[in-house]
């Protein structure tokens, strides 16, 4: 199978962080499998780029790269507040009118939508510049309060480590959830978290705790993810009033307790899909949809497939 080649866009003044986000996501395999993908690290500027840590990064290749790929990466921008040159931008037209996927990773959004390619379409970026995006970019939809939007061939994450959710979502998109997952166990970041989750997640310890009733609870209904659960279920089960828990369980996950489920369900389908023979309707109840038919509508809606096409698209992929 032919590798799928990615392109991330480097330039003078860069975060180091911000760049190796897509190369470790798309760059990096383990010892014992070749690469899906072929990455090549594309310079604006000629000559070594330095970096805003302090040290300089000499990239082999350029601009035209850019017609090579079929997924190119911009993965932040050195201020929002200046124009990207005038060749990037053109770059960025062409490969996105030959069909490839562009993202747009923290404040990169700025540059898609500099180079016309989010006009009409939703969008996000850091929740620091979104009010400066709104302005700047009147045709843009822009939802400042998720981790990622996927608009198809143009996709736009939030700041920092959003851009690992959001390269984890085309790698989903490209490869299936079982690729997904072994790359985010190497990375040791969630494998999965939604576009829609909040980027700003009040009381973030939370996260870390282990064993509170919250996180007890929610520990509980991913084993049993094909029980009737639902606000009241599980906060009774944590012990905790209706207001209670959805307070806590906002401030845990950034996200509803309905779409949380949702999520978690459409990625067990997923997995079981890519992995085993089960019938769609075994699927469907043991990830907790009930019948094959709500599962079908909810590929429809959340993935844009149907279960039997997802498992004929990457089952031993």
């Amino acid at each position: 199978m032919a590798r799928i080649r990615v392109a991330v866009v480097a330039f003078d003044g860069i975060r180091p962080f911000h760049l190796s986000v897509p190369c470790a996501v798309f760059g990096e395999t383990s010892d014992d499998e070749a690469s899906p993908f072929e990455l090549r690290v594309c310079a604006v500027e000629s000559g070594e780029l330095r970096t805003q840590a302090g040290f300089g990064i000499a990239a082999r290749h350029g601009l035209r790269t850019l017609s090579w790929a079929d997924i190119v990466v911009v993965p932040s921008w050195r201020d929002p507040r200046e124009t990207p040159p005038a060749p990037l931008l053109a770059a960025l037209r062409r490969a996105h009118a030959r069909g490839a996927v562009v993202l747009g990773l923290c404040v990169g959004a700025f540059v898609l939508a500099e180079a016309g390619l989010l006009d009409g379409r939703r969008a996000t970026t850091h929740w620091r510049w979104a009010k400066h995006f709104a302005e700047r970019y009147p045709r843009v939809q822009v939802d400042p309060g998720v981790l990622y939007v996927d608009e198809g061939n143009v996709l736009t994450s939030a700041g920092t480590a959003a851009g690992i959710d959001c390269c984890l979502h085309v790698l989903r998109r490209r490869l299936g959830a079982e690729a997904a997952n072994r790359v985010a166990r190497g990375l040791v970041v969630p494998p999965h978290r939604q576009g829609s989750q909040a980027q700003y997640i009040e009381q973030p310890v939370l996260a870390a705790a282990r064993d509170t009733p919250l996180t007890k609870t929610l520990d509980w209904a991913m084993r049993h993810l094909d029980a009737a659960h639902g606000l009241d279920s599980l906060a009774a089960r944590a012990a905790m009033s209706r207001r209670s828990f959805t307070r806590h369980f906002r401030q845990h996950t950034g996200t509803t307790v309905g779409q949380w489920l949702l999520a978690r369900r459409l990625a067990l389908a997923q997995r079981l899909l890519e992995t085993t023979a089960w019938p769609v309707e075994r699927i469907a109840e043991r990830a907790g949809f009930g019948t094959a038919l709500s599962m079908r509508q909810h590929f429809g809606a959340v993935l844009h497939t149907t279960p039997s096409l997802y498992r004929r698209e990457f089952r031993g992929g």
